[in-house]
């Protein structure tokens, strides 16, 4: 890193909380290095309460861009000067692009869950899933896979600050694709569990089960399960999560949150380097092997 960090290294950040377990640091510079672009990547712990103080501070340095996690998607469009239709669409950012001061927030979080599953040889396209959550990385994966023909969508959230945007998000794919999406209360297991045994796949697209929610899962027993069901996590460290080691026992086909993390990431290093990622070099670099 020494030897690449020059006068003239563009700055591009990532900016959350928690954020030190990341590896989107390590995946972003090891590209950069790969091809021999001059950037450097670095975390910064920012929450709601400084994300604004962060964006001026991204304006005033003058860098290239940020990547922005929990718990910032869904409000840090307030201090950007345009959005993407993609972005507008979800209510949601996760790369920030700064073109001479113009900052412009992109989502790439669904279309990186997609490539990951194609790239797993899961085929969810015509088909039914039930997914959990309605933040920013989970609206962005319900919009994409409706938008790429997923057949029907069943989504459960709790009612929390969440719920309108899940409700919105339920209007606009029924509204705008052909996917039939419907929502329901978390709270309601008996619904998750019929829900579930109708699908085809099964996603966690929240925060349950990383730091500090260790070892926890919406799903209360295996019951929930069958060895068909298909079941992903956004989630990568840990790397197996509660849901992924009941899905495993089961004999479910699973996927944690790394390729994910691999494809969104890669989606943004273009929109900043205009170049594509090495992706099978990462992959070896990451470690992502499918099961």
């Amino acid at each position: 890193m020494a030897e690449r960090i020059t006068g003239h290294t563009e700055l591009i950040g990532l900016m959350a909380y928690p954020i030190r377990h990341s590896s989107s640091p390590a995946m972003q510079n090891e590209a950069f290095a790969k091809l021999g672009l001059d950037y450097a990547y670095l975390a910064f712990e920012v929450d709601n309460d400084s994300l604004e103080d962060a964006i001026k501070g991204l304006r005033a340095l003058k860098m290239k861009g940020s990547n922005v996690s929990m718990p910032n998607k869904t409000v840090v469009h307030k201090y950007l000067d345009k959005l993407s239709p993609a972005a507008e669409m979800c209510g949601a950012v996760n790369t920030i692009v700064n073109e001479d001061g113009v900052l412009t927030g992109h989502i790439t979080d669904g279309i990186g869950y997609m490539e990951a599953l194609k790239d797993n040889h899961i085929d969810v396209i015509g088909k039914k899933m039930t997914i959990v959550g309605a933040g920013g990385a989970a609206t962005a994966i319900e919009i994409q896979a409706a938008l790429d023909g997923v057949k029907e969508m069943s989504i459960f959230n709790v009612k929390d600050k969440f719920w309108g945007n899940a409700e919105e998000t339920v209007r606009k794919i029924n509204e705008n694709t052909e996917c039939r999406a419907a929502l329901y209360d978390l709270a309601d297991l008996e619904l998750l569990k019929k829900e579930i045994a109708g699908s085809y796949l099964f996603a966690n697209a929240t925060g349950m089960g990383m730091k500090p929610l260790e070892g926890k899962t919406y799903i209360p027993d295996k019951s929930f399960l069958r060895p068909d069901l298909i079941v992903t996590d956004v989630v990568y460290f840990p790397r197996e999560t509660a849901l992924l080691k009941m899905a495993k026992e089961v004999g479910c086909k699973t996927m944690n949150g790394l390729g994910m993390m691999l494809f969104q990431g890669s989606a943004a290093f273009e929109l900043w380097t205009g170049q594509p990622m090495p992706i099978e070099y990462m992959k070896e670099i990451l470690d992502i092997k499918y099961e």
